[in-house]
């Protein structure tokens, strides 16, 4: 049997790939840079060989697949073509290996990773089910009849995929390095939906997948009048979200997600689309919904003495806002703190003013430098220029964030999509 080599394992994606294939009784190994990163731990737990990048690491016999980071120049690329191995981008072995099964690509500006993790938790209470998650969780079923994976729209790496089912969460202008406009990401998205084999389940509440073509069925879910499946009667309490689901106007069930704000209604609500579409009994949807706890670094929740800690992905103006309500709903009488590090220099600066009136949601703003990508070129921009869009803003690193002391029972909300753990880490350290 074959040994599949990774190039770049670290990558979340291919991370969580390695475990699939590692679970289905495959032999896989894989090589990253020496840096320790948040996707090695579940590698490790599996056994699976991790190298630093070598060409010797290359052998006849392998199957290797590159993370999209990595190009012809990387030295085990180059290692392959001279020995005339053939390396397979992650989007093309990814594109096939689906293939395999029942399909269901999770795609959509925000809000992929925790509707991929609901989906899968779901679905897997159903049938045997495989699953690609984009926080780096993997777990591969050897007979799975249903492949749930996070498909990302980002340089329309998912027009690799010929899924039977897409779930389509919205549009929205992101990665401005690469769109150019909110035009430019639904051209992307209604590419991708021509490439649909059975149907697609999309947010009939998002102005632009309402015009979304296909030759499959599109089924909408949303709060609107409109749509296919519609929430309902939405309550809120401390054990969490109660709606009613109504299926074309006719009353379907009742149900409790243990999220808060609108934006976990509409993944759970394209969850209960998909798994009727598919004939799975309604009262498994209804118990395993109640039983989510959750992706990695979406609303991970730590009690801190008096405060709350939450560790968020959030690093979109939109996402950020979605965030600051879900927190406010969830705790309505405590003070919101936003602690907010900027990922990359372009999405800052394009939306500046953005990211100022989300932020100022919260009762109280605190900056972290900007983190850059590694395809960024140093910039005039800086920090100082969207806290002076945001009154009363504060900068802080890792030695002054121990002033987050003063929110005594305050809910300290930790976003972005860089590293912005290590401020909570640093605060964690410094307050002990």
């Amino acid at each position: 049997m074959t040994m599949f080599h990774f190039i770049g394992i670290k990558g979340s994606g291919m991370s969580a790939l390695a475990q699939i294939l590692s679970d289905m009784k495959y032999d896989v190994q894989g090589s990253d840079v020496d840096k320790v990163f948040f996707t090695q731990k579940p590698l490790e737990e599996k056994g699976i060989p991790l190298y630093s990048f070598n060409k010797e690491n290359i052998q006849d016999g392998q199957t290797i697949i590159a993370s999209a980071a990595y190009g012809e120049d990387h030295e085990e690329v180059q290692a392959a073509k001279d020995k005339g191995i053939d390396v397979q981008p992650y989007p093309t072995f990814l594109g096939e290996f689906i293939q395999r099964f029942t399909s269901i690509a999770i795609t959509g500006s925000h809000g992929k990773t925790s509707t991929t993790g609901l989906m899968s938790h779901v679905l897997q209470q159903a049938k045997p089910t495989s699953y690609l998650i984009g926080d780096g969780t993997g777990k591969g079923e050897e007979d799975s009849e249903y492949f749930v994976f996070e498909a990302c729209e980002y340089r329309r790496h998912f027009l690799h995929y010929h899924p039977d089912y897409a779930i389509m969460t919205n549009v929205d202008f992101d990665h401005p390095d690469y769109f150019k406009d909110v035009a430019d990401v639904f051209s992307a998205f209604q590419d991708m939906a021509k490439q649909v084999k059975k149907a697609i389940i999309a947010c009939g509440d998002d102005e632009h997948l309402q015009q979304i073509n296909a030759q499959v069925p599109v089924v909408y879910y949303g709060f609107g009048e409109q749509n296919d499946f519609q929430a309902k009667n939405v309550t809120v309490d401390s054990t969490g979200t109660h709606f009613d689901v109504f299926v074309r106007n006719t009353a379907y069930g009742s149900f409790t997600i243990p999220g808060f704000g609108n934006h976990n209604i509409l993944n759970a609500l394209s969850v209960i689309a998909l798994c009727e579409y598919e004939n799975i009994d309604v009262s498994i949807v209804q118990e395993h919904l109640k039983t989510f706890s959750g992706v990695k670094r979406r609303f991970s929740e730590k009690t801190f003495g008096n405060q709350v800690l939450i560790d968020d992905y959030a690093h979109h103006p939109t996402e950020i806002a979605v965030t600051i309500e879900a927190t406010k709903q969830k705790y309505p009488n405590r003070e919101v703190v936003a602690i907010f590090q900027p990922h990359t220099f372009t999405r800052t600066q394009t939306f500046l003013d953005d990211f100022a009136e989300s932020l100022k949601e919260a009762d109280k703003v605190y900056l972290c430098d900007i983190f850059a990508s590694a395809r960024e070129k140093a910039q005039a921009l800086s920090i100082q220029d969207l806290q002076s869009r945001i009154p009363g803003s504060i900068l802080v690193d890792e030695e002054s964030v121990n002033q987050l002391v003063q929110h005594e029972s305050g809910i300290l909300l930790f976003m972005g999509a860089g590293d912005v753990q290590k401020f909570q880490n640093a605060y964690e350290s410094l307050a002990e």
